[in-house]
């Protein structure tokens, strides 16, 4: 880890990873795309809505991911501050508030016709609504100060409180009586979900991951350099 903190390597690595992660990323979407809407039968119950599923349980998988990205990332600059610890946060913090949204708005769709209404305050809808503010607000820190090492410090700081707000996402189900199903993949006895329902679900999961690999290198790399160009403006200027 302390060898890829290395500007030049990471930049290095990052140039050899891209062009796999973008393609996996490609080719598995548009396969779990085709699974799920074409192949895949309709739910017994559900119909052809529950198709909405092969968006939206990925996309608030990566919800959750990409905040752990974002504390981890978090907790490594402030505790060995390795110089794209900072960065790789300020990355990953637009694509986690990407998903979380994608998450929000394809569960009201599908919240609509299984459940009569678009929205409720339960446990798991309000907890992932105070996940976006939390993204929201990472994000607005990074250029809340004129000193750009007090806003990565507070936004560092903020992404690691609001981890506690992850294992409420995840149980909140079991927590408080809700409209929202209890996990139906991730279970001690083994997943409660049809495989037919199931592989295009995996294969969109894997897609949206490794999408989100991709663009966070991308990511990564124009704030890598544009900190080198901004560098070497300050040198030419004689600052």
């Amino acid at each position: 880890m302390q060898r890829y903190a290395n500007p030049g390597r990471f930049l290095r690595l990052a140039d050899a990873i891209l062009p796999w992660a973008a393609s996996v990323a490609a080719v598995l979407i548009l396969l779990g795309l085709y699974l799920g809407l074409v192949k895949s039968p309709p739910e017994k119950y559900q119909g052809d809505v529950v198709r909405i599923m092969y968006l939206h349980v990925p996309a608030a998988w990566m919800a959750l991911f990409s905040y752990l990205t974002v504390a981890a990332a978090s907790f490594v600059a402030l505790v060995w501050r390795h110089p794209l610890a900072h960065l790789v946060a300020k990355a990953a913090s637009p694509l986690g508030a990407g998903f979380t949204l994608v998450a929000l708005v394809t569960g009201s769709l599908w919240g609509k016709p299984t459940w009569g209404t678009w929205w409720v305050w339960d446990g798991r809808l309000t907890s992932v609504l105070v996940l976006f503010f939390l993204y929201l607000g990472h994000i607005a820190l990074f250029t809340a100060f004129d000193d750009p090492r007090r806003g990565q410090k507070a936004a560092a700081i903020l992404a690691l409180v609001g981890v506690v707000n992850l294992p409420i996402i995840k149980f909140s189900v079991d927590w408080w009586a809700t409209l929202h199903q209890p996990a139906s993949v991730f279970r001690l006895d083994g997943p409660a979900i049809k495989p037919d329902l199931l592989w295009p679900l995996l294969v969109m999961a894997l897609g949206f991951m490794a999408y989100f690999l991709a663009v966070l290198l991308v990511r990564v790399k124009d704030e890598v350099l544009s900190a080198r160009l901004r560098a070497l403006a300050l040198v030419q200027a004689g600052v």
